[in-house]
């Protein structure tokens, strides 16, 4: 049975375990550096985590901009348990503790987003620093 509970210190061996099953993708939180960031990062952000007995099956990590808006900014499900439709609990989990917010998910993965009826609003750009002349 599938169990959705927020981030804890505790959690912190398990989530970044799974994050390094993910492959090089998401090396960028598994650097010393990258790591303690992303500690930082986790302990201000709403973070879910999707558990089925000991074992951290999935994760989301969404930041919420107070009355408003939430922006889901990681979603990631192990590997060998993709297809269960954990991805779409740990989503559901999120609607239902901000049912008058909207949501927004940030996506590498837009197929995934639009097989659960999420539509397109909008673009997203990285905003680079001005060059120096």
């Amino acid at each position: 049975m599938l169990n959705l509970r927020r981030y804890g210190k505790q959690d912190e061996n398990d989530l970044f375990q799974l994050i390094e099953s993910e492959g090089e993708e998401w090396n960028d939180y598994l650097t010393e550096e990258g790591r303690e960031n992303y500690k930082k990062t986790l302990a201000g952000s709403l973070t879910l985590l999707a558990y089925e007995g000991e074992e951290l099956c999935g994760y989301s990590r969404s930041i919420v901009d107070g009355e408003f808006h939430v922006y889901v900014c990681d979603l990631l499900v192990h590997q060998e348990k993709r297809g269960n439709g954990y991805g779409e609990k740990l989503m559901a989990a999120i609607y239902e503790k901000y049912p008058n917010h909207t949501v927004f998910v940030m996506s590498d993965v837009d197929e995934y987003y639009e097989k659960l009826g999420y539509r397109k609003e909008g673009t997203v750009f990285e905003v680079n620093p001005p060059s120096s002349s």
